[in-house]
């Protein structure tokens, strides 16, 4: 009889990664796959395994014992590119500013990851946004400041925003309605331009959100889940500026907008002009992926607000 993911407690339906997986063949595929993975890995790293964590669409990640009691965490990837570099960016890392890595079976996608305790997301602390900011911003430079790994073992800033310049222009014949056509072409000339102009080139995290840095224990705080590529620092930070205290919630976000970037440039050593721009281009590549998977308002409303970064960058 096929073992199947939704024979276990450890496998529930209502588990994101299983209801998002299993919207498409591949990722019904890998599900059939999934149990019999963790099983192997779990008996090979001899862990004792808790129930999985009920977050992340594209892997399954749960609490993990190992043999001499130390905690831990496994996750277990949906084979695809941006997962493919997240054990050697780790591994460059080597726990400056993110979770250690302390096993990786990149056969089966599986990383065995420090744990976070007590893990409590920086966006979800009572701390005000300035200081967020700015411990996020610290982690950034530590991520940085790591060696880059070997040729070939991590994608290119450039090369990923090139291909996405050239989607957004797809995206634009078949969306054009309701769209700022001007805006969209400002973004892809952004992807294409702002990385062959970077003074220097570090790991990138990838998905700098608050979400993504989480309290510990051997340091205050600490990164996970990076989609890294080697590029342009300023690339990073845009995520952690408009998801920490929205800005567009406030009355006149302008203000806001400027004092943030202003400090997190600072922070970074960074241009914040360079950090707007990026920002544009990512912020216009966000909107039309939203808007092409079937959420066309919330990239509308999402473009609005880029608008609004465009001009206080001289855009």
């Amino acid at each position: 009889m096929a073992h199947t993911p939704y024979d276990t407690d450890r496998f529930p339906a209502g588990l994101p990664v299983v209801a998002q997986m299993g919207r498409t063949a591949s990722g019904r595929a890998w599900l059939d796959r999934l149990p019999g993975i963790v099983r192997e890995v779990e008996e090979r790293w001899e862990l004792r395994l808790g129930a999985p964590f009920h977050g992340g669409s594209c892997s399954w990640v749960a609490p993990a014992e190992r043999p001499d009691g130390e905690p831990a965490v496994l996750k277990v990837a949906w084979p695809h590119r941006e997962a493919e570099g997240e054990g050697p960016a780790l591994h460059a890392w080597g726990g400056n500013g993110a979770v250690r890595l302390l096993r990786r079976d990149h056969e089966r996608g599986a990383l065995l990851l420090e744990r976070c305790t007590p893990g409590t997301q920086l966006g979800r602390t009572a701390l005000p946004p300035t200081e967020q900011l700015a411990l996020a911003a610290g982690l950034l430079r530590e991520l940085w400041a790591a060696p880059t790994p070997p040729d070939g073992e991590l994608e290119r800033v450039a090369a990923v925003c090139a291909e996405w310049a050239d989607i957004l222009q797809e995206l634009m014949l078949r969306l054009r309605p309701g769209y700022d056509s001007g805006l969209v072409a400002l973004g892809a000339d952004l992807l294409r331009e702002l990385p062959s102009t970077a003074a220097r080139e570090v790991v990138v995290h990838g998905d700098f959100n608050p979400g993504n840095v989480l309290a510990a224990e051997r340091r205050p705080w600490l990164a996970i889940d990076a989609k890294p590529m080697v590029g342009d620092p300023a690339y990073d930070p845009w995520p952690l500026l408009m998801q920490i205290d929205d800005p567009f919630t406030h009355p006149d976000p302008r203000p806001v907008l400027r004092a943030r970037y202003a400090l997190v440039a600072e922070a970074l050593g960074e241009d914040p002009a360079r950090l707007l721009a990026w920002s544009v281009a990512r912020g216009v590549e966000s909107a039309l992926w939203s808007a092409d998977h079937d959420d066309v308002e919330g990239g509308a409303e999402e473009l609005t607000e880029i608008q609004v970064l465009a001009e206080l960058a001289g855009l």
